[in-house]
This record gives structure tokens, C-alpha cells and sequence, in this order.
């Protein structure tokens, strides 16, 4: 019997007879929801089915240009590798929009057919893999919001291809295409005649559109008018702010989450006699003024203007841009106290002089400052100028969870190779405009598309005369584009605008100018054709697309993805996670579902690799990122950040510091050249407890630290009982292992060395507390006590990401040495341990996946995962079967040897390897062979190892993957 359909057997008798049954298989019969909570989502499983599958057919009534955007890109690779598939839909209820058939007919490889059965609305995706077929089936459509948002069921199915089952379906699916009529673009122009699109029942929600119909000037209207959630709840706590008698305040919260009425909304509250709307550029002051109109209400002349045009300096509600407001004949001619109320848009700018200027200047009740991105790259502290009082802070995901922004689609797509060389930072411009790289680009474009009936597109070129020869290229093949840079006046700027809003030009083409302060709703596709050197410019930039606008259901973003080292930027700025911790960083590249919503990630399979190898050298500019972030957290708190800061404040990684320089008190001497008064001795403890302990991986130890710094000591027993309500596992080994960690005796005589030589934690008289050299520095240095406390506080937080009541965590990454520890050896063995080594019961195994073309003949082992299942593995060479070393791992069952597998992808991954779990030998595979070596031909002996967890197909797929 193959080891496919014993799988497949295990699984059934699993998901149709016993769910107890303690099974080795993958195929269990599964119920596909969509879990936000746990970013899980049909979506997910489409996309694994599409990534492995020969060929596929999906049989689904409605599609949306949603929807189908969300598998474009598979659909490309599959297209790369030769496969392709087949979709049977309908015109039924006129859902489907003919915007979508012409989208369908840009995939080469799918061949598209309708059905006129009435009442066709059959929802069921069918994917034949290597061994089997996939079958999904329920009630989700080909529409984003059945694959990621509503709440669906569906069912997915495993099936050997002799199955009855999906022989059913495969030959209802026949018997239907055989009588459907094929996709073409004639068909589309005929459906396009008769096409009576359905009523939009959709609910407008957005304050900005909804606001529409309060146009007139009476207060009571205006009234109306009420905050959305977001702006409820920031009312609230500016509300607060200014209860607790703030004067200043700081809005963070991301484009096109509504800023402006938000303060609109709080200036009806607080209702001063005089307000000062400061922005940056003169463009945004008419509509700021609009705004507020609808949400104040009130005569015409309490809204005035100050400009280089406009002079309405008596108005009530002044709306002003800095260029005028700063100039001293305007601000001289305004008592301090003249405004009640000031709001500064846009107020990351306010480094600027002229910023300072009038901020020193005006002395009013409450000053409201806006931004997206506080962060600068010239560390200027906004924070401090507002006091830092952070009255409400709302980040892209939140907003996008909350249904704020428009859903977007993220392409990330590979750049063009010229000669063979993929695009990087040093490209000539020869090689930017060249005349493939433009039908590169248009393919790239095209394909991906944008949402409703016209491309209203923002390329972000890398450099001025990139923008300007390409918009010339573009231009001949057909499009409408024009180029914007710094060069151009702000009337040249509006009047492109406008433009493109109005749909005669296609493209508006530019280097940085729209980063920010421009708000063009209507954008529907943003292109990005320039390496990202920075996230907060990633998302301002991916930002000019995110206002809702009744012309698309989302915006199409395009990052051409070429040869560049800052590309692990990317995840970083989409997941907004800023850890620096390169397998987190991993882990959102391998895995893009976090992103909530409809909205989805993409990466063509070559794009992501790009991404992979730049990860790997992420460490070169580690260094300067945590000097970066370091500052940034300073600016934002006001103080010298605590480790535990770092995780309060979802910043870098407190554990990359420790490991790029041992200790916090010496990163800050290097980073701030701040001085610490610890005593060498008081180094070398605190350089273990942030090596050893602060990484989090076993709760026990951070526990006994925590009790003793509360309590100087805590007894054995009332240690157990603490254990036992973390719920934490609890055996004699396990308390000896702790002890030996603290008393230094687990440790190699180096690190013994390093760690001081002297125990930090000691028995006495069935009690714990800090050992005598330790105990005095804290007694005579309470520096040294808080920095103990901090390490402590901060690994509390870390180990939230593992778990308490098993030493070891799937997917999770560990060193040769925390294997010891969490297996409880006796010692740490990593310098003997090698690939293997059996000992107290268990037998950890290391593999590098994919080892350097440099490594030695006699290593370079050909270990492979088989499937997500079976692993193939090989012993050291000069082994053969009847080894002493190998005899217990062959025997593992019937010795009781737990065999756990640790799997890195390379060596630039570092030391540490991905847990995937426990195995056990298939006896039966068990063989001896031979390896070529430096020293001659050596037996060998490799054998087939069934994971008691099947690896995780994102895992699977990237230790794999070439």
C-alpha cells in the first residue's frame, strides 16, 4: 500500500468515524471558514491547492474583479510552469460585471466558458495534484469577500483519482463545459449590449460621501453629521486628553482615514471662538474649509482663507497654509491668544522653521496635531512638540480591519532582466527605458489591472529622467501619460490632477512629489517603479490609492521588484511590523495573510525570492535599523526607552539588540553614548540573563527571576505551585535543568567565563534566591536591580509567543544549545552535537536544507522533505545499520526515543533551525548505501521519517523552494 493512500485512509477514519484517532496523515476532510482572529481564510487554502496543483477546474456562478485579483499571480506562475486551468461561470442574476470577463480573458492560461443553465450557482474548486485531487466545495464564490471576509462553510475534500466521489464531480463539471460556450470577445461585446447591471445595495459608510447631501449652511444639518467608529472613539480620548488638562495633542492615523473630519468633529466640541487650519500646500485649503463647513455649519463668512491669493484674515474658522501664515506681516497682525483652537495638518513637517516660528508664536487653549507618519528620517521629534500626548493613534491595519480604507490588491512582481541582469540600484538609464522593459512594464500593468471602467494610475519613478523617457515610451504605445516633478508649479501640479481625475490622462508619472499631502480618490492603480529605501515612503506612497471612491471597489497596487538589498523593507512595511527580527520578517513574506480585510498580499514566486535573499542580508544594515528605531522609540516616549518598551510600543525586537550587542547597557553607549554604572561583574549577569533567558523560550526561568526580585527568595514548593497556574509542564528534570542555568553549571566553561563563573541563583534550605555576589550588587546598586526587572518584564512579553506547557513550539526557532536546555540535557553539547546525537531519551536532528555548493563531499547530504509528510534522511558518513549511534534512532518507537527535527533553509539563516516537530522511522526504508567523500567512497545509511505533524505548507514551500 503506498504511503499516500494510508494517509489518505488515517485521515477519513479521522474526519468520518473517530475524531480521537490519533492519526500520522495530512488528508483529514477540513471546514474552510474565514477567522480574522486567526488569519485564516478560504483564500489560504486556494492558494496552497493552486501552488502544487497539475491543473485545475473551478466551477463558480458569481466572480468579481476582487476576487479574482486575488489570484492573478498564482495564475501567472502557474502560467511560468506550463500549467493552466479551466472556469465554468454564467451570466446568472447578471452578478457577474463584463469588466470581469475581459479581466478573465488577460489569464493565457485558463480557458473560460458559460454556462445558460438556469439557475446555475454552483460554488466547487477542484485541483488535481501529483497523487490525488483537492476538492473545495460550499457556499463561497470567486469573490474576495467569500474568500476572505463573510461567513462561509465550506468543505474540502482529499481524493485518490480512482475515487468515486470526485469522479462525480469531474463528470458533472464535462458534462456542463461540454455545452457552455466558450469565453471571446465577441461573447464579452454581446453581453456588454444587453448587460442590466444589479442594484448596488452596498452601504456607503464614509462621513466624506455620506456628508454629501448636508449641503446647506444651517447648524441643525450640520448636526447631523455624526463620527464614524474610528472617530468616536478618538473624540473620546482627545476628550480625555484634555480633561486631564493637555494642551496639545497628537492624531497619528493613516491616509484616508478621515483626519479632517475628525477634527472637524472635535472643533463642533470644543466650540472656540476662533480656529487656525494650518496645511502645507494651498490646494488642500478649499476642501479642509468644505469640510469643516458640513460638520460646523454656519455662515459663509466664518470660513475664510489665507493664502498667497486669498487674505480673509477675520474669518472665524481661518484655513491657512504656512508659506502665508509664517510670513511676519501675517503673524504680527494676530494677538498670541487670537486663535481659541489650533490644528496643524500634515504635522510631521513641523521641523521646518517656519513651522516653529508660528507654534512659538500663538498661545491657544488646545493646538491638534495630524499626521500619517510621525517617523522621520531625520529623527526630529515631533512627539516632543505635542508634549508627547498621542491623543489617538490608528495604523494601516487597524484601518484596515475597521473598513476605513479602500481594499487594496499588492502585487509585488518582478522587475525586468537586462542581459541578464535583474534592474538594482546602479541600472544606467539605458537600462530603465529600455524598449523590453517598457513592454515589461505595460504586460505587468495590464494584467494586474485596476478596478472600474478606467485606469487612473500614479507611477513613482526612480529618478526625473527615468519619468520623463518613459512617460515618452508609454505615450507611443498608446497611453496617455504626463510627468510630474519638484520642477513643476502647484498651478502645473492641480491642473494634472485634475486631469487624471477626469480620466484624460492615464497616468501621472513622478519621483516623490506625491508621497503625501495630495488626495486624488479616484487613483485605482498605484505603480511603483523604484526600490523602497524606507517603509514610511512604501506606505505613503501605496497610501495615494487608499481613499474610498464610488469609481472602484479597490486600487491595484504594482511593485516592480528588482536586485536591491533594502527589498525585506516590503513585508516590513505592509505586515507594519518593525521587529528587525529577520524570521519574523520571513514568516510575513512566507505567509501574507495578515493583512485583514479583502485586501490582499501577492508576490510573484521569483519577486519573492528576491525578497528572500535580501532578508538574508539583512543583518549587514541591522546596526543602523536599531539605531533608527532606537531613536524613534526615544523621540515617541520622551525618555530613554526601556527593553520592555520596545514590546509595549511594537518596536524592534528587544532580543536583535541583545544579539548584535550583548548587552542593552552597551548598545547605549554605542547608539547614545549614554554611561551605566554596572560593575564588570554586573555585566556579565545581565549579558546572561539577555542571552539566555530574556529570549523567552522557557517560561520556568523568567518565573523563579520574577519571584526572587520580588520576594528574595521563593521555596521549591511554592515555585511548583507558580508553575502550575502558568501552566507550565512540571517534572524533576525540568527543575534541574532551570538550576543549572542559573548556577552556571549547564553552560561550556567559556560561557562560564563570559557569565561571571559565580551562581546566580542558589538552593538553600529547600529555598531559591540570588546567589551571594549577585545578591550584594543588588543591595548596593538599584540600577542594577531595575535593569534585572526590565530583562525580566521584557521576557514575560517574548515568551507570549511560545507556549508554557510543551518545551518546544512548532515552527518556532531554536539553537543547538536551547535544544539542550529544553530537553533538559545535562550540559550544553552543541559543539559534539553535530547533525544528531542521542541522549536521556531524546535524539534532536539538524539539517540545512540547502547546504553551500562549498560544503565538503563527505557532508553535503541529500536530506529532503519527500512531501509535508516524510522526510528523507541521511546519517554521517562511515555509518552503516548496525551502528551503535544509529541502532536507537532506527528503534526509536520501541525504545522510547523521541527524534525532533530542526530544519534551517541555508547557512545565511544563521545558527538557529525551524522546529517541525517529532518523527519516527519507517523501518521497512531503512538502507545502507554509499557517498563519494574527499577520502574515497563511505557507506551511509538513509531512511524515510513520517512527521507526527504534517510540516505546514508555507513551511514546506519555503525550506523547498530553489
Amino acid at each position: 500500500m503506498s504511503t499516500f493512500i494510508k494517509s489518505l485512509e488515517d485521515s477519513l477514519y479521522k474526519g468520518f468515524i473517530d475524531q480521537d484517532r490519533i492519526i500520522k496523515g495530512k488528508y483529514p476532510p477540513k471546514l474552510l471558514v474565514n477567522n480574522s482572529n486567526k488569519n485564516e481564510y478560504v483564500l489560504n487554502s486556494i492558494h496552497e491547492e493552486l501552488e502544487q496543483c497539475e491543473s485545475f477546474i473551478f466551477s463558480v456562478a458569481f466572480i468579481t474583479e476582487s476576487g479574482l485579483a486575488t489570484l492573478k499571480s498564482y495564475l501567472w506562475d502557474l502560467r511560468q510552469k506550463g500549467i493552466g486551468g479551466r472556469i465554468l461561470t454564467s451570466t446568472f442574476l447578471s452578478f457577474n460585471h463584463p469588466k470581469v470577463f475581459r479581466e478573465l480573458m488577460k489569464i493565457e492560461n485558463v480557458e473560460v466558458r458559460l454556462t445558460d443553465i438556469k439557475g446555475f450557482h454552483s460554488k466547487g474548486y477542484i485541483f488535481k495534484q501529483k497523487t490525488h485531487f483537492s476538492l473545495i466545495v460550499g457556499s463561497s464564490n470567486l469573490t474576495s469577500n467569500a474568500l476572505k471576509v463573510n461567513y462561509e462553510w465550506n468543505v474540502k475534500l482529499t481524493s485518490h483519482e480512482n475515487g468515486e466521489f470526485i469522479h462525480h464531480f469531474q463528470q458533472q463539471f464535462e458534462d456542463v463545459w461540454g455545452k457552455a460556450s466558450p469565453l471571446t470577445e465577441n461573447w464579452i461585446n454581446r453581453y456588454e449590449e444587453l448587460y442590466t447591471p444589479l442594484v448596488n445595495s452596498k452601504i456607503i459608510d464614509r462621513i466624506g460621501e455620506a456628508s454629501s447631501q448636508y449641503a446647506g449652511n444651517a447648524i441643525e444639518d450640520a448636526l447631523k453629521i455624526i463620527p464614524n467608529k474610528m472617530q468616536q472613539a478618538a473624540l473620546e480620548q482627545i476628550q480625555a486628553l484634555r480633561g486631564e488638562g493637555k494642551q496639545k495633542g497628537l492624531i497619528i492615523s493613516a491616509t484616508g482615514t478621515g483626519k479632517t473630519y475628525l477634527s472637524a468633529f472635535d472643533v463642533r466640541r470644543f466650540t472656540p471662538k476662533r480656529m487656525l487650519f494650518i496645511v502645507h500646500r494651498e490646494q488642500i485649503l478649499n476642501k479642509a474649509k468644505e469640510d469643516f463647513r458640513r460638520i460646523l455649519g454656519g455662515l459663509e463668512e466664518d470660513f475664510g482663507i489665507l493664502s498667497g491669493t486669498t487674505r480673509q484674515k477675520n474669518a472665524r474658522y481661518l484655513f491657512a497654509t504656512i508659506q502665508s501664515i509664517s510670513k511676519e506681516e501675517h503673524l504680527s497682525s494676530f494677538a498670541k491668544d487670537h486663535f481659541e483652537y489650533i490644528l496643524i495638518d500634515e504635522v510631521h513637517k513641523a521641523g521646518a522653521g517656519s513651522y516653529q516660528k508660528v507654534m512659538e508664536y500663538f498661545t491657544p487653549q488646545f493646538m491638534m496635531g495630524m499626521t500619517a507618519t510621525p517617523e522621520r528620517t531625520d529623527h526630529f521629534n515631533i512627539f516632543e512638540l505635542f508634549d508627547y500626548n498621542i491623543a489617538y493613534e490608528i495604523r494601516l491595519q487597524e484601518a484596515l480591519e475597521e473598513d476605513m480604507l479602500c481594499p487594496f490588491h499588492y502585487f509585488g512582481v518582478t522587475d525586468f532582466e537586462y542581459d541578464g541582469k535583474l534592474i538594482d540600484d546602479a541600472s544606467k538609464l539605458s537600462e530603465l527605458v529600455t524598449e523590453e522593459r517598457v513592454k515589461h512594464i505595460i504586460d505587468k500593468i495590464n494584467y494586474y489591472g485596476a478596478s472600474g471602467e478606467k485606469v487612473r494610475g500614479l507611477m513613482f519613478c526612480s529618478r526625473k529622467d527615468e519619468a520623463k523617457e518613459l512617460s515618452l515610451l508609454l505615450n507611443e504605445k498608446g497611453f496617455n501619460t504626463v510627468v510630474l516633478t519638484g520642477e513643476d508649479s502647484q498651478e502645473e501640479r492641480e491642473g494634472r490632477v485634475n486631469q487624471l481625475e477626469a480620466g484624460t490622462i492615464d497616468y501621472i508619472l513622478t519621483v516623490d512629489i506625491f508621497n503625501e499631502g495630495i488626495d486624488i480618490p479616484s487613483i485605482n492603480q498605484v505603480v511603483m517603479l523604484r526600490q523602497t529605501k524606507s517603509s514610511i515612503i512604501f506606505i505613503q506612497q501605496l497610501g495615494r490609492g487608499l481613499r474610498k471612491h464610488d469609481t472602484k471597489e479597490f486600487v491595484t497596487i504594482i511593485d516592480f521588484i528588482g536586485n536591491y538589498k533594502s527589498n525585506f523593507l516590503i513585508p516590513i512595511a505592509l505586515s507594519g511590523d518593525k521587529s528587525v527580527n529577520e524570521d519574523t520578517t520571513r514568516r510575513y513574506t512566507k505567509n501574507t495573510s495578515f493583512i485583514k480585510g479583502v485586501s490582499t498580499v501577492n508576490f510573484e514566486e521569483v519577486a519573492r525570492k528576491r525578497i528572500f535573499d535580501a532578508i538574508n542580508d539583512m543583518g549587514s544594515q541591522t546596526k543602523r535599523l536599531l539605531k533608527d528605531a532606537y531613536l524613534e522609540l526615544k523621540n515617541k516616549i520622551g525618555r530613554v526607552p526601556k527593553l520592555v518598551d520596545y514590546r509595549t510600543y511594537n518596536s524592534i525586537d528587544p532580543n536583535v539588540i541583545i544579539n548584535e550587542y550583548a548587552t542593552y547597557p552597551k548598545f547605549l553607549k554605542i547608539v547614545d553614548k549614554i554611561s551605566t554604572s554596572f560593575s564588570e561583574y554586573e555585566l556579565k549577569v545581565i549579558s546572561m540573563l539577555s542571552i539566555e533567558v530574556m529570549n523567552g523560550k522557557r517560561l520556568h526561568e523568567i518565573i523563579l527571576l520574577k519571584e526572587i526580585l520580588l520576594n528574595g527568595e521563593i521555596t521549591v514548593q511554592d515555585y511548583l505551585n507558580v508553575l502550575k497556574e502558568n501552566n507550565c509542564y512540571v517534572d524533576e528534570n525540568t527543575l534541574k535543568s532551570v538550576e543549572r542555568i542559573f548556577n552556571l553549571s549547564f553552560f561550556t566553561k567559556t560561557d562560564q567565563a563570559k557569565y561571571g563563573e559565580e551562581e546566580i541563583i542558589v538552593l538553600e534550605n529547600g529555598s531559591y534566591k540570588f546567589g551571594e555576589k549577585t545578591n550584594n550588587s543588588i543591595i548596593n546598586n538599584k540600577e542594577f536591580e531595575l535593569h534585572l526587572r526590565d530583562i525580566c518584564d521584557t521576557a514575560f512579553e517574548i515568551s507570549k509567543r511560545y507556549i508554557s506547557n510543551e518545551p518546544l513550539k512548532l515552527y518556532e526557532k531554536y539553537s543547538k544549545k536551547d535544544v539542550c536546555r529544553l530537553l533538559n540535557w545535562e550540559n550544553d553539547e552543541k559543539g559534539t552535537m553535530y547533525g544528531y546525537k542521542t541522549k536521556h531519551g531524546t535524539c534532536p536532528i539538524f539539517i540545512t536544507y540547502h547546504k553551500d555548493e562549498s560544503v565538503e563531499a563527505s557532508i553535503a547530504y541529500e536530506d529532503a522533505l519527500i512531501n509535508q509528510e516524510t522526510l528523507l534522511w541521511f546519517s554521517r558518513n562511515s555509518r552503516v545499520i548496525e551502528s551503535k549511534e544509529l541502532q536507537p534512532i532506527i528503534h526509536a518507537e520501541e525504545r522510547g526515543i523521541e527524534i525532533h527535527i530542526f530544519i534551517k533553509k541555508d547557512d545565511d539563516e544563521g545558527t538557529d533551525s525551524y522546529y517541525l516537530g517529532k518523527a519516527s522511522p519507517i523501518i521497512d526504508t531503512v538502507t545502507q548505501t554509499t557517498i563519494n567523500t574527499d577520502n574515497g567512497e563511505k557507506p551511509i545509511v538513509n531512511m524515510n521519517m513520517i512527521m507526527e505533524t504534517p510540516v505546514e505548507y508555507n513551511m514546506y514551500k519555503y525550506l523547498t523552494a530553489e
